[in-house]
């Protein structure tokens, strides 16, 4: 871990305007928080990362009360030093890994509509809360974020290196599986704000593979559909102990790409 990046040497003013506006919410938005809560918690006992579920208690998310960035500030800055940095969606790579190598994570306040529970093109806070925040609370799950970040931050202009950097992100971070007490089970926030994504990856039908970083650096992803393939860690320790790895895999494929 970086200790030198921490989350008050680090400002953009894109973001001085940006918080969470939580007498805003209408009751509708606290009836969707409601449904996809209880709808994606009654699949998480047999399904999702004991890190996972330990960090759900840790952060205080309910059913009932959306969450409130404020208190989970102060329950993650006790666990690990994160903070979060409300966006307003998807932000430019310079700002999304200069904010993860500086121990704040970007999270949009905008909850999805009643009529659209099930697909959204772009993550809502549900996504950013519900699945992407508990595992802040583990130190070895954010040293990995925090360095990857920091590798993708020498790379910024050359496009070819985030978009391989990105697969490590996504079948990690987002779609990640790991092997617990000889089960698999789902850490990927992409898997955990998904019900059937959670169904789906546990089952018989996509191949499981070991975790391999070159073969994660070869292998493109898609948005709009379920994955065809899920790797499979042993502990996050073994994530952050491969960040090494990664740096000297991406360096080979640049320098082939030429």
């Amino acid at each position: 871990m970086t200790d030198s990046a921490s989350p008050t040497n680090f400002s953009d003013p894109r973001l001085k305007p940006l918080h969470q506006e939580y007498g805003a919410y209408t009751s509708e938005d606290f009836q969707v928080w409601k449904i996809l809560f209880e709808r994606q918690y009654k699949n998480l006992p047999g399904a999702a990362s004991r890190k996972f579920l330990e960090g759900l208690g840790i952060i205080g998310f309910t059913a009932h009360r959306i969450a409130n960035f404020a208190e989970a500030n102060e329950r993650l800055g006790a666990a690990t030093g994160w903070s979060i940095q409300v966006v307003p969606g998807l932000i430019d790579d310079d700002l999304f890994f200069g904010l993860l190598h500086h121990r704040r994570f970007p999270a949009s306040t905008w909850l999805r509509s009643l009529e659209q529970l099930d697909y959204l093109q772009e993550p809502d806070m549900f996504h950013d809360a519900f699945a992407h925040l508990p595992l802040l609370t583990d130190p070895a799950y954010t040293r990995f974020l925090q360095d990857l970040a920091g590798i993708a931050l020498k790379h910024l202009d050359n496009p070819l290196a985030i978009d391989l950097l990105s697969r490590v992100y996504w079948y990690t971070i987002e779609f990640g599986l790991i092997r617990e007490a000889g089960q698999v089970k789902v850490y990927g926030a992409g898997i955990l704000s998904s019900a059937g994504e959670t169904q789906f990856s546990l089952s018989d039908e996509p191949r499981h593979l070991q975790y391999d970083v070159e073969e994660i650096l070869n292998t493109p992803y898609w948005k709009n559909k379920f994955q065809e393939r899920y790797f499979i860690i042993d502990s996050f320790e073994d994530l952050y102990t491969s960040i090494p790895l990664i740096e000297e895999k991406l360096g080979e494929l640049l320098e082939k790409a030429g």
